[in-house]
């Protein structure tokens, strides 16, 4: 078995753990910003079919690389409107939404061929400055301009806890997003992604209602610093 694999493995287990006999799916993407092509195709072949990038320029090479057959492709975190239709047009997902413009640049360039681009609005649930999202006041009118959007399609909202060995601090504030989630599902919005846990957090994330979480470090290990 490859390392890779021999990491998917574990994370499985550490969810399937986490679920303490939840028969909730929680849905694993990969984040291979900064992972080549040959360490994504290693994942691919040990079952993981979700991929997280965040640089555009370095995303495309590597999904033309590796193709759409098999794999789902999920861009997070900020984007600029001059990337936004580079994003439209090769990802299957977006999630970081936290701007109606954003929003208008990514329906207008969606192709007319593909179903509408997925998409998760970002929520600042640490409150750190330094953390892209919306307020919480914010989330409703959001959503709202993204449903009259045909080339979108909201699934869910998507949050990053500050980092913290503290469980009950992560805990708060993912029960937040899920507060936040739960008002929009009870208002009409017909939601199924909470996307929320990381390599450090991910018990706390699946505690609170996680249904999707992305983890890097664990599946393809550190990364290499800069000398």
């Amino acid at each position: 078995m490859s390392p890779i694999a021999a990491n998917l493995q574990g994370v499985r287990r550490r969810i399937s753990e986490a679920l303490q006999g939840d028969s909730r799916e929680v849905r694993l993407v990969a984040v291979s910003k900064t992972r080549s092509p040959d360490m994504i195709s290693e994942a691919l072949a040990a079952g993981c079919r979700d991929f997280g990038e965040n640089y555009v320029q370095e995303a495309i090479p590597k999904i033309a690389a590796i193709g759409q057959a098999g794999a789902c492709w999920h861009f997070i975190g900020p984007l600029q409107s001059n990337k936004a239709r580079d994003v439209a047009q090769a990802f299957d997902w977006y999630q970081g939404l936290d701007r109606v413009k954003i929003a208008e640049a990514l329906s207008k360039a969606r192709p007319a061929g593909r179903e509408p681009l997925q998409v998760c609005i970002q929520v600042n649930i640490s409150g750190e400055a330094t953390k892209s999202g919306v307020e919480a006041n914010e989330v409703v009118p959001l959503a709202e301009a993204v449903a009259a959007l045909p080339g979108l399609k909201l699934r869910g909202l998507m949050g990053i806890a500050a980092p913290s060995e503290d469980t009950a601090r992560q805990r708060r504030e993912f029960a937040t997003l899920r507060v936040l989630y739960e008002g929009l599902r009870d208002a009409g919005y017909s939601l199924d992604t909470l996307s929320m846990g990381m390599t450090d957090d991910l018990e706390a994330a699946i505690a609170e209602g996680s249904t999707m979480v992305r983890i890097g470090t664990a599946i393809f290990g550190s990364r290499e610093r800069a000398a």
